[in-house]
């Protein structure tokens, strides 16, 4: 009887608190706001055929990333908006960017020169920032702004994954030739230091300091302009394209080109196919007609990336992403292999970087028996003890 009386209690117990769980209020709808912004400074005139990056690099990533997020999102009642704005000059986007932070949003997500986010970070502290337009190694390293995280891959994860695939292949003996610009010049650097880590030798260093066209003396001068002492490869730093396209099948002795030409390390490029990768691939072509590039990859990354943290947090305060993004708990996937992550002391999204030429996908970097205490995807640009930066011990 005992036992009977007990077995009531319970189920009385429970038809008391039935009707407590039943109003109990639902799970609150979270609207998500994303600035996107944009300003890419005119290069200037090239004297190359080289094709322009398209006008609409890294937008059509960020909006391809706001539908797949609103796809799995609605389940959790989660919705996302990407607000728009692009700057004629650096001046007319920090006004924009004014007008949608006075309006609320705290999440960005950033195409811009290295000067421009500067600027940005420190017009809205409070802020998340998601650069996905500057490669800028001082960005990762000398330069820590507190409130950015970083998913394009700077220029010395870049040159790293050259240097471990030319290691790979024992051609250690380079002849770099560097072009004018001040980003030609940041690239050299990088492969320099490349060069070093991974035990290459830089034979000869060549300034390109012409200003001809060179569709119609490529033929005669570069077979000239590239005598130096036994190489195995040219490496190139021409990032506007200026002259490198000209470099491959031009050179006096018979060598592989690499570098801004030639085989290159990118971000994404459309050769990229496994993992799943050829469905983003699709769905990228049917939204964007065109194919993806790395800013519309690093751009698609980065509202994915802040979708995910909403999703864990179930909220939208930029404080709480960031913390989370650098605190090693919020694995990513990014159609590339591996669970992509930031590292706490940059900010930088750890990635394998494909080695492509325009038609085919070489390789992939980290290359095989490049070890490392915790990550091999921490072999690819500045390691926490080569970086000034200790973004996880700051607060924005």
């Amino acid at each position: 009887m005992r036992q009977v009386f007990r077995r009531a209690g319970i189920l009385i117990a429970f038809a008391c608190c039935a009707p407590f769980a039943v109003a109990a209020p639902a799970a609150a709808e979270l609207a998500i706001r994303i600035g996107y912004l944009a300003y890419r400074p005119d290069p200037g005139p090239v004297l190359s055929n080289v094709i322009p990056e398209p006008e609409d690099a890294g937008l059509r990533g960020a909006e391809l990333a706001i539908t797949d997020s609103n796809s799995t999102g609605r389940f959790l009642k989660h919705s996302y908006a990407l607000q728009t704005a692009t700057g004629e000059t650096a001046e007319d986007l920090l006004q924009q960017a004014a007008r949608q932070y006075a309006d609320g949003i705290r999440l960005f997500v950033i195409n811009a020169p290295a000067a421009t986010l500067r600027q940005l970070s420190d017009a809205m502290p409070d802020a998340l920032l998601i650069n996905a337009g500057s490669a800028d190694d001082s960005l990762r390293n000398q330069t820590c702004l507190a409130n950015v995280l970083h998913t394009l891959p700077s220029r010395s994860m870049l040159a790293d994954a050259l240097g471990q695939f030319l290691a790979v292949r024992r051609w250690n003996r380079w002849l770099l030739i560097v072009g004018p610009t001040a980003e030609d010049q940041a690239y050299a650097d990088a492969l320099r230091r490349a060069a070093k880590r991974f035990g290459h030798q830089i034979v000869e260093e060549k300034p390109w300091s012409f200003d001809n066209d060179q569709r119609r003396s490529a033929q005669a001068e570069m077979p000239l302009f590239t005598q130096a002492a036994e190489y195995d490869v040219v490496l190139v730093a021409d990032e506007r394209g200026d002259f490198g396209e000209y470099v491959p099948y031009q050179t006096w002795l018979p060598r592989p080109v690499a570098g801004t030409q030639g085989m290159t390390a990118s971000g994404w490029h459309k050769t990229v196919e496994t993992y799943g990768a050829a469905q983003l691939q699709k769905r990228f072509e049917a939204h964007a007609k065109r194919w993806m590039n790395d800013r519309d990859f690093a751009a698609w990354m980065g509202v994915r990336s802040l979708a995910a943290a909403v999703t864990r947090l179930r909220s939208s305060e930029a404080a709480a992403i960031r913390q989370l993004s650098l605190s090693g708990e919020l694995p990513l996937d990014g159609f590339k292999g591996r669970k992509l992550s930031f590292r706490p002391w940059n900010g930088q999204l750890r990635q394998p970087i494909p080695l492509v030429h325009p038609r085919a996908l070489v390789s992939n970097s980290p290359q095989d028996g490049f070890l490392h205490p915790t990550s091999e995807l921490d072999t690819l640009g500045f390691d926490a003890p080569e970086s000034s930066c200790r973004l996880s011990e700051a607060r924005p």
